[in-house]
């Protein structure tokens, strides 16, 4: 409904019908390649003389060949297109304590080359330096002009403010807490720069290349040093309006009771943490017979039959799905993919996680771990980076 003052609607223009036409008939090609002009006209319901053009423009900017299909047999000279996932390209950066991951990717997000630095002790501003050094590695590694890298997507361990691209709750990195990383990182790069949370990139490396790629809505849930969760829905990152959907840690607080004397105190400070340092301590208590026990030494323990490991084993399920449960019964997923250095443990986790979550939800979500592991973050970011490259070189060509 239109308010008195509204303005009215001015409806699509010429050059909005033809944008949306470009960005139709590249998807489909992109999908069903090699696809001839009458096929994205069927595929699209667009006519075949606005396909024709919308070809022309996509040969102009350079993301889209002709080729043939020789699986065909006789094609009756149609010409066939496919994209060109090497028309330009996009740089991709897991911003971690200790290391910097980057890859340069293709227009299809493929990764090219990947490669990693040695980032510890380094605080914020020495992240950028080191970025730009490894931008230049990845394109010498791949062998492509530099000035085809045009667009950069950097994972933050924090929440990025969505309006200026400041990064808050940012503890693992010096410095990065406030940084104006976005601002930083474009200048000393010289392209755009987009600054995500590195679990809402991780979700969204799911979705693009990995487990969660079979579902319309999932939850992806990280647990390793922290934990944070990226939520899927409707194929499309939810981020929230602050930018801070997922970040669990914050969410959940030491269970209190009370003293018998009018105060407050915490009953069991990890009680319902299940991030690395909590279950850790709790193992601790287990298994005091394990000096120095690692969550490695612990999984090894389990898989071996230790009683008291398969012990913490399930204390650890029952922790996990006290988060799941909580998100599951708000947004009803249809799927649960856990991921981090102990959410990766599925063969252990799974089954008692499932059990809890069938106890205690009417329609519990399947649950799987991450196909891509440790690299979820940086198939997110390259994916993403490849997305917003194709839309930078379609509004260069519309300016």
């Amino acid at each position: 409904m239109n308010s008195p003052t509204a303005k009215p609607y001015a409806g699509a223009t010429s050059a909005t019908v033809r944008e949306l036409n470009l960005r139709t008939v590249w998807g489909v090609i992109g999908a069903s390649a090699p696809i001839s002009r009458a096929e994205i006209s069927r595929a699209t319901g667009i006519s075949k003389p606005t396909v024709s053009a919308v070809l022309e423009d996509l040969l102009q900017i350079g993301l889209v060949a002709e080729t043939a299909d020789a699986s065909r047999g006789f094609t009756y000279g149609a010409v066939f297109f496919k994209p060109r996932p090497e028309a330009a390209y996009a740089v991709a950066f897991d911003v971690g304590a200790r290391h910097l991951r980057g890859a340069l990717a293709g227009l299809d997000g493929a990764e090219v080359v990947r490669l990693d630095a040695d980032v510890d002790g380094l605080d914020a501003p020495g992240m950028v330096a080191a970025a730009v050094e490894l931008a230049r590695e990845l394109a010498a590694a791949a062998g492509v002009a530099p000035g085809s890298v045009r667009h950069a997507v950097v994972g933050v361990p924090g929440v990025v403010d969505r309006r200026d691209g400041r990064v808050w709750q940012a503890a693992n990195v010096a410095g990065m807490e406030g940084f104006a990383a976005q601002e930083r990182f474009g200048a000393a790069l010289g392209m755009p720069v987009t600054v995500e949370n590195d679990i809402h990139l991780a979700a969204h490396g799911e979705y693009a290349r990995g487990s969660g790629g079979s579902a319309d809505s999932f939850l992806f849930l990280s647990i390793g040093t922290g934990v944070g969760a990226g939520l899927v829905l409707g194929g499309n990152l939810h981020r929230g309006f602050k930018g801070a959907a997922g970040e669990l840690d914050d969410a959940f607080e030491p269970e209190y009771s009370d003293r018998g004397d009018g105060t407050l105190e915490a009953s069991v400070p990890t009680r319902t943490d299940p991030c690395a340092e909590a279950i850790m301590q709790y193992a601790a208590a287990e298994l005091p017979a394990e000096a120095d026990l690692t969550p490695e030494r612990l999984f090894e323990l389990a898989r071996a039959g230790d009683a008291a490991a398969l012990g913490v084993v399930r204390e650890e399920a029952r922790r996990i799905a006290n988060y799941v449960a909580v998100a599951a019964a708000v947004v009803d997923v249809e799927l649960v993919v856990l991921g981090g250095g102990i959410g990766l443990n599925g063969d252990l986790l799974l089954g008692p996680v499932a059990e809890r979550l069938a106890a205690r939800l009417p329609y519990p979500p399947r649950l799987e771990t991450s196909a891509l592991g440790s690299g979820a973050v940086l198939a997110g970011a390259a994916s993403l980076g490849a997305s917003l490259t194709v839309e930078q070189l379609i509004r260069e060509y519309f300016r």
